[in-house]
C-alpha cells in the first residue's frame, strides 16, 4: 500500500479530543502507517513496539492490556474487548466502504482495458477479459476470456490466467455486532503475481485485506481453486483442483497440496511439505512432512 494512498478521511479527535489529525488509511502490525487505522489483538501483544513506527494513527487496543504511555502519547487508543471486532465497528460507525468504481475503458480486441492500466509487450488479451485501471501485468503473459483482474493488482512476465479466472477480489472479512449482525471489514489490499505463474480456469485469488495476498515466482494453480485474503504463496507451491486456502494461509517454498484440500486461516505449510487429497489442514505442517486426513496428520 502507497504511503500517499488516501482511502477515506476520519478525524482522530473523536476518539480522543486531545488529538488533533486525520487518518486517511488502513495498516497492519507487519507494515504500520502514518495517519492510518490498525488493531492489535491480545495473541499479538508481545509485538505492540510495531506501532511506535508510524506516528498519529487510531490503534485499536484489547481493554485486557494496559497501554503503554508512549502510544498514547503517539496515537488515539480505542479500548475494545475483541480489536478485531472494534476494526470493523471502526469503519461501520464511519460508513466507510472500498469497492471498485466503474472506470473509462478502451476496447483491445474485444476486452476491456480500463484507462491507467499498464500491459506488457507480447502480452495476449481474449476477447471478454476486464482490466481494471490499477493493474499492472508484464510481458508475454496469457488472459483468457472472462478474466476479470480488478483492484490494484500487479501481474509479473509469463504468466497464464486461464478462462473466467478473477484475480482481485474480496475476501469475506466479517464480524457480528452485539443485536448478531454481520459487520463487514472493506478490503484496501491489492495481490502481487510474480514472474511464471499458472492459474487455472475458474479460480479466484482474493486481494488482502490490509496489504496483499502474494503468489510468489513458479507456483502452479489447477482450476476451480479459491485463494483467500492474505495468502502467501512460496515459489513453485502446486495446488491442485478446487483447493481453499482461507485467509492468511501460507505456503513455502515448493510445498505440494493435491485436490480438494482446505487449508484454515493462519495455517503454513512448510517447503516441499506434501498435503494430501481431500485433507483439512488445521495446524502448521513442518517443511519435508506429508499429512492427510481430516484434520491432516
Amino acid at each position: 500500500m502507497s504511503e500517499n494512498n488516501v482511502y477515506f478521511s476520519v478525524d482522530a479527535s473523536k476518539y480522543d479530543a486531545s488529538k488533533n489529525f486525520k487518518v486517511v488509511r488502513p495498516s497492519s502490525l507487519s507494515n504500520p502507517k502514518d495517519n492510518s487505522v490498525m488493531f492489535i489483538t491480545e495473541g499479538f501483544i508481545d509485538k505492540w513496539e510495531a506501532v511506535l513506527k508510524a506516528k498519529d494513527c487510531i490503534v485499536i487496543w484489547p481493554e485486557s492490556k494496559e497501554v503503554p504511555a508512549e502510544v498514547k502519547k503517539r496515537h488515539a487508543v480505542i479500548l475494545s474487548k475483541e480489536p478485531r471486532y472494534g476494526f470493523a465497528e471502526f469503519f461501520n460507525e464511519n460508513n466507510i466502504t472500498w469497492n471498485t468504481t466503474v472506470k473509462e475503458w478502451d476496447n483491445v480486441n474485444g476486452a476491456m482495458v480500463c484507462k491507467g492500466a499498464v500491459i506488457g509487450e507480447g502480452t495476449s488479451l481474449f476477447p471478454g477479459c476486464y482490466i481494471d485501471s490499477d493493474v499492472r501485468i508484464g510481458k508475454n503473459c496469457y488472459i483468457g476470456s472472462g478474466v476479470r483482474i480488478v483492484g490494484r493488482v500487479s501481474i509479473g512476465d509469463d504468466c497464464i490466467i486461464r478462462e473466467n479466472t478473477v484475480i482481485g477480489s474480496d475476501g469475506l472479512t466479517t464480524r457480528r455486532n452485539a443485536e448478531g449482525k454481520i459487520i463487514t471489514i472493506p478490503q484496501f489490499g491489492g495481490v502481487i503475481i510474480e514472474d511464471n505463474v499458472q492459474i487455472g480456469a475458474n479460480s479466484v485469488v482474493c486481494k488482502a485485506a490490509i496489504d496483499d495476498t502474494v503468489i510468489k515466482t513458479g507456483c502452479r494453480i489447477d482450476n476451480c481453486s479459491f485463494i483467500s485474503h492474505n495468502v502467501h504463496m512460496g515459489e513453485d507451491t502446486i495446488v491442485v483442483g478446487e483447493v481453499l486456502m482461507m485467509g492468511s494461509s501460507s505456503t513455502e517454498k515448493g510445498a505440494y497440496l493435491s485436490g480438494n484440500v482446505v487449508v484454515r486461516d493462519g495455517v503454513s505449510i512448510g517447503e516441499k511439505a506434501f498435503v494430501g487429497m481431500g485433507a483439512v489442514v488445521t495446524k502448521d505442517v513442518p517443511a519435508g512432512t506429508v499429512v492427510k486426513g481430516n484434520p491432516a496428520r
